[in-house]
């Protein structure tokens, strides 16, 4: 296994460099932490390199992972404490960290098989609220996530720790337009829902079986009107009065698994 002792390694540079955010030269995914590198490393993903820092309070996890990544041929590098802590994107780094290339995916892989269900995050700028809505989507069976608009990228190191390895393994990509999003999903027979706070119908009742997108909106203002104008129609979260809205994330979570609910009842 190779070692690096300086700060000013390459490979630090380019941590810090996606750490900051990806880029058209770098898309690489940037992964911190023993769970997230493991479930990479279960969901196959292609690896550039794992750096490792040996930590008495990790040595079983940091065996299995050098077993697991060195029967798949991945690149491992042993670093210094100080070195690590300048690759980690966190505060408190857990001896860990590697880059990875993410996936490729398209539409076409979000809308099949099986009746779609999407998840359409519109301005969504908070990665943390866009992980989280990815891991959502990926526990209740959605066939992916739609990043439009101003969202935040999914990639991100930020989004990737927030999905908790669901990133991995459910398709999901970017849309700059929300509106020629709207359409392409329309155009290939798939109902798109706006979800608005109040005056439409529950999400308990709009049949969910059938292939729908659900459009989110950010976090600040929900969905334009003329987002909400261009949908075929609209849905609400039923809440008690005097609850104005949910977090983004925890309404995708809710509408998700209404979904589930709907697609395996009986």
């Amino acid at each position: 296994m190779e070692r690096i002792e300086s700060r000013h390694h390459p490979l630090v540079a380019r941590c810090r460099q996606l750490a900051r955010g990806r880029s058209a030269d770098d898309q690489g995914w940037l992964l911190d932490g023993w769970h997230l590198v493991d479930e990479g490393l279960a969901a196959g993903l292609q690896f550039d390199f794992i750096a490792l820092s040996a930590r008495a309070d990790h040595e079983a996890e940091e065996a299995a992972l050098n077993e697991r990544a060195r029967a798949r041929g991945v690149r491992l590098v042993d670093v210094t404490p100080q070195v690590l802590e300048a690759m980690s994107p966190v505060r408190q780094p857990s001896g860990v960290v590697a880059v990875a290339r993410p996936r490729a995916w398209r539409v076409e892989d979000l809308v099949g098989p099986g009746p779609a269900f999407v998840l359409v995050a519109c301005d969504v700028q908070d990665p943390g609220n866009l992980g989280a809505i990815v891991r959502a989507a990926d526990a209740a069976g959605a066939t992916g996530v739609i990043a439009a608009g101003a969202s935040a990228d999914p990639g991100s190191w930020k989004a990737l720790r927030g999905a908790m390895g669901s990133a991995f393994r459910l398709p999901h990509v970017r849309a700059s337009n929300v509106t020629a999003t709207i359409a392409d999903l329309a155009a290939r027979d798939i109902v798109v829902l706006a979800t608005v706070a109040r005056e439409a119908p529950s999400i308990h009742t709009t049949d969910l079986r059938r292939p729908v997108a659900c459009l989110l909106g950010s976090e600040g203002s929900g969905l334009p009107q003329h987002v909400v104008a261009a949908a075929t129609g609209r849905m609400a979260i039923p809440m008690r009065p005097g609850v104005e809205s949910l977090n983004v994330a925890t309404a995708a979570a809710v509408i998700a698994f209404e979904a589930w609910r709907q697609r395996h009842a009986g």
